[in-house]
């Protein structure tokens, strides 16, 4: 490294999509000597849906950062922004060079219907974004 820390965000929510992002950018932020903000947000405002992480999947996924030694900072928004809007706004607010996102395969008339998150962030990001599948 040059002196210049990078600075990884990822995208995460307790889905197979989420874990596969949250499992790429920890390997990717220990292999480029990266600080971590793991960004956790609820779908719609909805801090009781399932996306919302659990405090003790925050507790385990803090605690793995902590034992793995990745220096790292975990960002519940509950402002009620879109998940794109969340993970824009706090990519910007720490300076993200990278944003790791986990993504599913839609059918073009079901990405039309709902929009998507991974696509917002991919157009207006002005960092690199890095999006993952995860492993069938």
């Amino acid at each position: 490294m040059t002196g210049i820390r990078s600075h990884v965000l990822v995208g995460y929510i307790p889905t197979p999509e989420g874990i596969a992002a949250l499992d790429y950018a920890i390997a990717y932020a220990e292999q480029n000597e990266a600080r971590l903000t793991v960004v956790n947000t609820a779908k719609d405002g909805d801090y009781a849906h399932p996306q919302f992480a659990t405090a003790e999947d925050v507790d385990t996924i803090d605690d793995l950062l902590a034992t793995r030694k990745v220096e790292h900072t975990i960002v519940r928004p509950t402002d009620g922004k879109p998940a794109a809007e969340a993970i824009l706004d706090t990519a910007a607010e720490v300076g993200a060079d990278t944003i790791v996102i986990g993504v599913r395969r839609r059918s073009p008339v079901g990405k039309m219907l709902t929009g998507s998150t991974a696509q917002a962030i991919i157009l207006r990001a002005d960092c690199p974004v890095i999006a993952v599948k995860p492993q069938p």
